[in-house]
């Protein structure tokens, strides 16, 4: 029998992803297997599945169902890419992408929200994330090129150095404008040129960094 959680977790699918056009079955099988609960304080358990941000530690947020699984989608994921995620906040989004990918590497600037993060991604037991506490704005050269950036604070312009570790063909997607307007940018390297479309309107808190927003 399921909990109630999962029974929240299969209406959310249902009612907030496949209704507005997500059909990657493997999004939307992550999407019905992560605990998004987990990652959230007990006083929002409530809201673990509505369609919405909710808030976590630092200022930050969850993001909203639907933008994780449209994000996650846009990537095109076949199972093997090295994914570089910039912001893991509640490491919601950094699971999803565990189950999709080869391999993630997550940046998280903030402290607290690393520990946290890097605590439940453990619990969870996934073995091929690996997270950092940096300014994600300029993203892992270390580890670079990868296949797939996504970026989940919005900037005015696609970073530099997340433009140069993104591999040839390679795709990146990150919310770009400012505090009152941002749209949902994918930019594809072909060629060593960067080629951008836009997604529509979205929300996001400010990407904070070298190369991003000052604070």
């Amino acid at each position: 029998m399921m909990d109630n959680f999962e029974k929240l977790r299969h209406q959310m699918v249902e009612t907030q992803i496949v209704t507005r056009g997500i059909s990657d079955k493997k999004v939307i099988d992550a999407m019905l297997k992560i605990p998004r609960e987990k990652f959230i304080e007990k006083k929002f358990y409530p809201q673990a599945y509505n369609d919405h941000p909710l808030p976590i530690d630092e200022g930050q947020t969850i993001s909203q169902p639907y933008i994780v699984a449209l994000m996650t989608e846009l990537l095109q994921l076949t199972g093997d890419e090295k994914v570089l995620e910039i912001g893991t906040g509640s490491g919601y989004q950094t699971a999803i992408l565990a189950e999709l990918s080869g391999e993630v590497y997550s940046v998280e600037r903030i402290p607290t929200l690393f520990n946290k993060a890097k605590n439940i991604i453990a619990d969870l037991g996934y073995k091929n994330v690996f997270l950092f506490n940096l300014d994600g704005t300029e993203g892992l050269k270390e580890h670079s090129p990868f296949d797939r950036i996504t970026v989940t604070a919005a900037s005015d312009k696609i970073p530099q150095p997340l433009a140069d570790q993104l591999k040839e063909t390679g795709r990146l997607i990150i919310p770009i404008g400012d505090r009152f307007s941002q749209d949902l940018i994918v930019a594809d390297k072909i060629k060593g040129e960067i080629k951008i479309k836009n997604y529509g309107g979205v929300t996001f808190v400010p990407l904070i960094g070298k190369f991003g927003v000052t604070e």
